[in-house]
């Protein structure tokens, strides 16, 4: 890891580094992806089928492309029934944090026969994909699943790619199994997601994808924005900690390294006010990667996207963390809660030296899917208002309109609109 002194300079070109990883920069793959998307709109099953081939070594036909309930009942047998134990717990978990996030319809009444208020109805069908082989994360199939659940969605679909036999990733099929998942398509890529926005002769179209994918998925999404709703266009994971002098450096670099090894593009950065706390962490880092099975992914992700930021006072490090606007923020300071309130950018974050990031990928319950690349700054975790539509309702009564009706037609006619204003003035039209 690069251990620098934080200045504004060092700021910027910091920044500036961490958004070449954005999938934004990876124009020379939009041409591949805008044809397989175009494929998939116009031939529906028979481009997706020959996608599958040609990048999942797997025939797809209309009679093997759904799991069946045989195929889920079998990857049970396959896990550690303490692993599926787990999943129940967590599933458990996750569910009871996002029911607190459900909001009812409300209507407001007055006595002159004004009514307004806003009408909550979850989205129809939601879309979730899935990544198979080694990116295959079954915690994230809790994710995205569950808030749906917990919003009202009636059905959720699917699509994970298959292996070269046809198979699916057991814990894949035991996550959305517990999860609740409608039906689950071997599917993946870029053709994934245009059948999930467009719809085949098999795959039903969607209101709304999310899920994490490669950066063809990530462009694919992208373009498939406004024919649907997505939850976001994901980066690379990323982990923050802003500690002092009385954070543990053993536990700094465990948690740093914790997402370093997600892959080559992660970052993992330590800003401080203390400069032994850098050294030690720095020592600790080395001596944890060498026993570590992802070593060779970690050490290319430390050397390109790994910093230890070295702050002047707690202040200037604050203002470096909300520029930063980091996926997973760990505070780690004498007074984590303190330090929070003066947080205003990051996608989820972890207070006190027992809270390491882990819990939250896994256990706790809150969202792990989360914005990257600072889009924190404007963007919030996957939450059940993902998964909800919000109609305005407006009735006002003759009396209550009768009050109000030659304002709106003198602001109608200020912008020109003269059928805007005749709307409202043709109802009062006999009482002039």
């Amino acid at each position: 890891m690069k251990t620098i002194t934080l200045t504004q300079e060092t700021k910027k070109s910091l920044l500036d580094d961490l958004l070449k990883r954005s999938p934004n920069n990876y124009s020379q793959y939009e041409a591949t992806v805008n044809t397989i998307i175009q494929n998939v709109r116009e031939n529906g099953d028979r481009a997706v089928f020959d996608y599958t081939l040609q990048f999942d070594k797997f025939q797809l036909t209309p009679e093997n492309i759904r799991v069946t309930r045989a195929e889920i009942e079998e990857a049970y047998t396959l896990l550690d029934p303490a692993l599926i134990d787990v999943l129940r717990q967590s599933a458990e978990n996750i569910r009871s944090f996002h029911a607190k996030q459900l909001r009812n319809s409300w209507f407001d009444a007055k006595e002159d026969g004004t009514i307004l208020g806003m009408k909550i109805t979850p989205i129809r069908r939601a879309g979730v994909y899935v990544p198979g082989g080694k990116a295959a994360y079954p915690s994230s199939v809790l994710m995205n699943v569950i808030p749906a659940k917990v919003a009202g969605v009636s059905e959720i679909v699917m699509t994970t790619p298959p292996d070269k036999e046809g198979k699916v990733n057991p814990g894949t099929l035991v996550a959305a199994d517990i999860a609740g998942v409608s039906t689950i398509y071997k599917v993946g890529g870029a053709q994934a997601i245009a059948a999930l926005a467009f719809g085949t002769q098999t795959i039903p179209r969607v209101d709304k994808i999310t899920g994490p994918g490669n950066i063809f998925v990530a462009l694919a999404k992208k373009a498939v924005y406004g024919y649907v709703s997505i939850d976001s266009i994901a980066g690379p994971s990323e982990i923050l900690v802003l500690a002092d002098e009385t954070a543990n450096p053993r536990y700094v670099a465990a948690d740093l390294l914790s997402q370093a090894e997600h892959d080559e593009l992660a970052s993992a950065i330590l800003i401080t006010t203390s400069a032994e706390l850098a050294t030690k962490v720095s020592e600790e880092v080395e001596g944890f990667v060498k026993n570590l099975s992802r070593a060779d992914i970690i050490r290319k992700s430390l050397d390109n996207y790994g910093y230890i930021l070295v702050a002047r006072n707690m202040e200037d490090a604050i203002d470096a963390v909300n520029e930063i606007a980091s996926e997973h923020l760990e505070i780690l300071t004498a007074n984590p809660f303190d330090t929070m309130t003066r947080v205003r950018n990051a996608g989820a974050i972890f207070l006190g030296e027992y809270s390491s990031e882990p819990l939250g990928d896994y256990f706790a319950g809150p969202n792990h899917i989360l914005p990257t690349n600072g889009t924190a700054r404007f963007f919030s975790p996957v939450n059940v208002d993902d998964f909800i539509k919000k109609s305005s309702i407006i009735s006002y009564s003759g009396e209550a309109l009768r009050k109000v009706h030659s304002r709106i037609e003198l602001f109608a006619g200020s912008e020109g609109l003269t059928a805007h204003a005749n709307s409202i003035k043709v109802r009062f039209e006999n009482e002039e």
